[in-house]
């Protein structure tokens, strides 16, 4: 906003895109691979994704030696929505090219990333969450990755807007923006 004084942003957070255009709104940034429509996606980073517990739950329910631990029932796991299917994403691990997916309990299911570190960081489970936003808690010890050495498994990030060929001024500032904070180059 310093840096183009004249625009006016409204940030509005939602599970699925909707009609944009009829909505409203120039441009949407998104996690997850996209779907087919006819906005032009255009890929800004792949997170990585962490298997992560707070110091408190570690205390009470111990660390689990492996990914396949975590299919017992003494840990608990906090689910995410998918908001394509409506269902918990799936827990999976993966190194190379091999995949692990493990069947967690869980008796929490959220559809809100603050939600889901918020419910983490008090003990109330172990969530799957993106590296990048958890980065200051990982490295502060809040959160503690449980197997860093085992997840190679990563979850884009796009931002989509409505045409190829005409890109307002305003769009493609925000754009540029949103690219240059994900480290992607335009």
């Amino acid at each position: 906003m310093d840096a183009h004084p004249q625009l006016e942003l409204e940030l509005r957070t939602k599970d699925d895109l909707g009609d944009l255009v009829a909505d409203g709104f120039d441009l949407a940034v998104r996690f997850g691979h996209p779907r087919e429509s006819s906005w032009v996606a255009r890929k800004l980073l792949d997170a990585r994704i962490v298997t992560a517990a707070s110091q408190q739950y570690l205390r009470r329910f111990g660390h689990p030696a492996h990914p396949r631990d975590l299919a017992g029932s003494e840990h608990r796991c906090i689910h995410f929505r998918d908001p394509v299917t409506g269902r918990p994403f799936p827990w999976e691990f993966h190194q190379g090219r091999k995949k692990l997916v493990v069947d967690v309990p869980g008796r929490l299911l959220v559809n809100d990333a603050g939600t889901l570190q918020s419910a983490c960081l008090a003990g109330g489970g172990i969530a799957q969450m993106l590296e990048l936003a958890e980065d200051e808690l990982l490295s502060k010890h809040r959160l503690v990755n449980l197997f860093p050495d085992g997840c190679d498994e990563r979850f884009p990030l796009y931002v989509y807007h409505a045409s190829r060929k005409y890109v307002p001024p305003k769009t493609r500032a925000m754009i540029d923006f949103v690219a240059s904070l994900a480290g992607a180059t335009t």
